[in-house]
């Protein structure tokens, strides 16, 4: 059980701190601009591709989810959704903030905490079973 925890904790942390530098690696793209939907798409992909700022970030969010898809093996999915969505939106304030992203509003801070209370006690629930 608490194997699991750990495991979508960590997964929480990779899609949470990857989040921010995906952002702030893809910006510029929105400057790309073809008529053509398809001649779009390429040049969109084409500019991202090429962007290692966008790629290794991209690479650790991904990590997170094929080890998001092994955890779910041997975590009860009660738990598991609810825990890492929310932790994710924890870690993704976290790391925004590190990043020098605006700061955020103290109901934030409210809702984040409420958040972990939340999730403490779903811990608590499914450990005492």
């Amino acid at each position: 059980m608490l194997g699991s925890v750990i495991w979508l904790v960590v997964v929480a942390a990779l899609w949470g701190f990857s989040t921010p530098l995906i952002r702030h690696g893809s910006a510029g793209i929105e400057n790309i601009s073809y008529s053509n939907p398809i001649s779009q798409w390429f040049a969109e992909l084409q500019f991202l591709a090429t962007k290692w700022k966008y790629i290794f970030p991209f690479l650790i969010n991904q990590s997170g989810s094929a080890l998001y898809a092994l955890a779910l093996g041997s975590a009860d999915l009660s738990l598991a959704v609810p825990l890492t969505n929310s932790l994710t939106f924890i870690f993704v304030s976290i790391s925004g903030r590190l990043l020098g992203e605006r700061e955020g509003k103290s109901v934030s801070y409210i809702g984040m905490t409420l958040v972990a209370a939340g999730v403490t006690l779903c811990v608590l629930e499914s450990a005492l079973k």
